[in-house]
């Protein structure tokens, strides 16, 4: 009973690698198509997690579109699917790759399975163009993997059945747990130059369309005024390769006292570098998930957010992306250590590990090898 895997690029690896290790498990048989929408970091997460690639479309190109994104995967997989004809394809989250997959099977009549189902901001340019793509994954999906109870709701309030449901907790706690080493010996020079004991380090990342321009330069400036106001802090700035990003990080951030610019890191070496920060503050949404899992505050670097789950329960905050808005909330959480401890006890809502645990049952339970398995519910041991 063949189960495609098909992802593309480094953040859906992640979060599909503890899916694809509980599928070895059998008696379902894992195979793992890879359009490599991102190539380099894609390629880091599978040599981290052994992931062996039985078909790769290698898509990526200089510069390439949404469009023509979605035209390559569409082309290349229709030839995979017609020579595997699996008995289902597994995609996760929001990206291009995500919702051509979901189409290439849909028109093979093949059945999809979506892992990280359900996430909403009910704007579809915020995020842009994750929030139609998981839209449009949803209405070809014939099995959903909702992350949390709140990801369910949503589905059932655009009339998807109930029984196709699962709650699973997110698999990115999976991954992050699996590697995260409290005696860990970072590679990076910049990294292993920190002084975590002495210092309270700031991760920041910031890289999202929606965020280009003016809104990112704010980001920035916020940046560089809490290293200015803070002696006892260090911001490090994981830089993407995107122009558009990397060009005003360096202009605004490079030279600035007590700020670091690194390149984008592998992922063992984020990981560890979030359990030993102080503060995260990012557009990101996996690190919306990860970040609290480690008892980590996060601002989130957005006006929307598609994982209110955090907010409510205090685990991460919106700060937007206006300059002064973003240094009052870091600086709040500076100065007021009660404030700050609020943020890092909240219970994380995103999972305990056990989430790909939940999919593999889930699945034996659609084709009929087993019973139903409880749905995650936050707080709970599952």
């Amino acid at each position: 009973m063949d189960i495609l895997l098909v992802f593309g690029t480094r953040p859906e690896a992640i979060k599909m690698a503890p899916v694809y290790r509980a599928l070895r498990e059998g008696p379902l048989s894992p195979i793992v198509a890879v359009t490599a929408q991102h190539r380099e970091m894609l390629d880091q997460v599978l040599e981290l997690f052994q992931i062996p690639v039985d078909y790769d479309l290698n898509i990526m190109r200089e510069g390439q579109s949404l469009t023509q994104v979605t035209q390559l995967v569409l082309g290349g997989l229709a030839e995979v699917l017609e020579e595997v004809r699996p008995r289902l394809v597994l995609v996760h989250g929001d990206t291009t790759t995500t919702f051509a997959a979901s189409l290439a099977a849909f028109y093979q009549q093949i059945p999809v399975g979506h892992v990280e189902a359900g996430l909403r901001s009910y704007d579809p340019y915020n995020p842009y163009p994750e929030e139609m793509n998981r839209r449009l994954t949803a209405s070809l999906a014939a099995l959903h993997f909702c992350p949390t109870p709140l990801a369910r709701e949503n589905l059932h309030r655009e009339n998807i059945a109930g029984e196709r449901i699962y709650v699973t907790g997110n698999t990115v706690i999976d991954a992050l747990l699996s590697i995260v080493q409290e005696d860990y010996q970072f590679r990076e020079p910049i990294l292993r130059s920190l002084n975590f004991a002495g210092r309270r380090v700031l991760v920041a990342t910031a890289h999202r369309r929606e965020n280009w321009g003016a809104p990112l330069r704010d980001i920035l400036l916020a940046l560089r005024d809490l290293a200015d106001r803070f002696t006892d802090v260090e911001v490090v700035f994981a830089v993407h390769r995107n122009p558009r990003v990397r060009e005003p990080a360096e202009a605004i951030l490079g030279g600035a006292p007590r700020v670091r610019l690194v390149p984008p890191l592998p992922y063992r070496e984020f990981a560890n570098l979030l359990a030993r920060c102080h503060l995260v503050l990012t557009d990101s949404g996996g690190l919306q998930e990860e970040a609290p899992a480690l008892g980590k505050p996060v601002l989130v670097l957005r006006e929307k957010t598609e994982r209110p789950e955090g907010v409510a329960a205090g685990t991460v905050r919106l700060a937007g992306t206006r300059r002064e808005t973003v240094f009052h909330e870091a600086e709040r959480l500076l100065a007021d250590p009660k404030e700050y401890g609020k943020m890092a006890r909240a219970v994380n809502p995103y999972g305990d590990g056990k989430a790909a645990a939940r999919i593999h049952s889930a699945l034996l339970h659609h084709f009929g090898l087993g019973e139903r398995p409880a749905d995650f519910c936050p707080g709970e041991e599952g």
